[in-house]
């Protein structure tokens, strides 16, 4: 298994937990938990898909990212009504600036793999990174926190994006360039979060 699909199924992950945890929080049932995850796990690397044209999606080649999911759903509730005293907001951000460093990075190298001029592999990353949470929020009937919080989320893993691109480009070895990558996207939004920086 390479670097990039271990990166991608812990993207999955963390993805569907922030899902999980979203949808509990609206009071949804099983079904209702499962969708939430659902798209916030895949649609961001679904669009990407799309708009590269690639086919079948990634998700439909690797049927057990979607089976995982699916089992993960099932023990979702009881696991998050056990845990919902230790499950804050912080945690929850946590979750989502991991979510987007791993989605963008797994978003840029794929688009670098399919030959993407550079400018449009760091926004296909920046696709796979937000979009599931916008789509997640959405659903939610909440603002999409990219929109709403005011700090920098999408610039985050553009910044990262290119951090990946620019190393990649001095001749880095491709696994530090990834982990490095993402974990410098997720270090960003932790910050701007912990110290309120703002776009405003």
């Amino acid at each position: 298994m390479t670097l990039v699909k271990i990166l991608e199924i812990l993207a999955i992950l963390v993805g569907a937990f922030s899902g999980f945890i979203e949808a509990r929080s609206k009071k949804m049932d099983v079904v209702g938990i499962f969708t939430v995850a659902f798209i916030t796990a895949f649609g961001g690397g679904t669009l990407r898909d799309i708009l590269l044209d690639k086919r079948p999606l990634f998700w439909v080649t690797h049927q057990e990212y979607a089976i995982l999911i699916f089992l993960l759903a099932l023990v979702a509730v009881p696991a998050i009504r056990t845990l919902r005293r230790i499950v804050s907001a912080k945690l929850l951000v946590t979750a989502d600036a991991l979510g987007l460093g791993l989605f963008s990075i797994v978003g840029v190298s794929e688009a670098l793999s399919a030959g993407m001029p550079l400018f449009i592999a760091s926004m296909m990353g920046v696709i796979t990174g937000i979009f599931g949470g916008v789509l997640r929020d959405i659903v939610c009937n909440e603002i999409p926190m990219v929109l709403r919080d005011g700090k920098p989320y999408a610039i985050c893993s553009f910044a990262g994006c290119w951090m990946y691109l620019l190393m990649q480009q001095a001749g880095v070895p491709a696994d530090f360039s990834l982990w490095s990558s993402a974990l410098a996207i997720t270090v960003f939004r932790l910050l701007t979060w912990a110290k309120d920086i703002r776009l405003e």
